[in-house]
């Protein structure tokens, strides 16, 4: 069994309250475990307006799928418009 984390540290412009914040980022956090069947969720920086720190893992049977698949889901995260990638860190155990 070969588990892949992501931490992305994820800045979205142009929100004007954390009630605004929280609807796009669960709005694509739920689009995301949809779409790949990986665990993603917020896991930081909750009190803050224009920041988001997600988490996602993936796990599978191969390394490459995992890595694969990783990338897919940072694109993924990358095309939603409102946000911007600040940092990502990325592991496979």
């Amino acid at each position: 069994m070969i588990i892949g984390t992501a931490f992305l540290n994820v800045r979205i412009v142009g929100v004007q309250s954390l009630k605004e914040k929280r609807s796009i980022l669960l709005s694509v956090l739920k689009r995301t475990r949809n779409k790949f069947n990986v665990s993603a969720a917020e896991v930081g920086a909750q009190d803050l307006w224009q920041k988001a720190e997600i988490g996602i893992a993936v796990v599978s049977g191969s390394s490459n799928h995992v890595e694969q698949q990783l990338r897919k889901i940072v694109s993924f995260i990358e095309s939603e418009p409102r946000f911007e990638i600040m940092s990502l860190n990325m592991e496979i155990l």
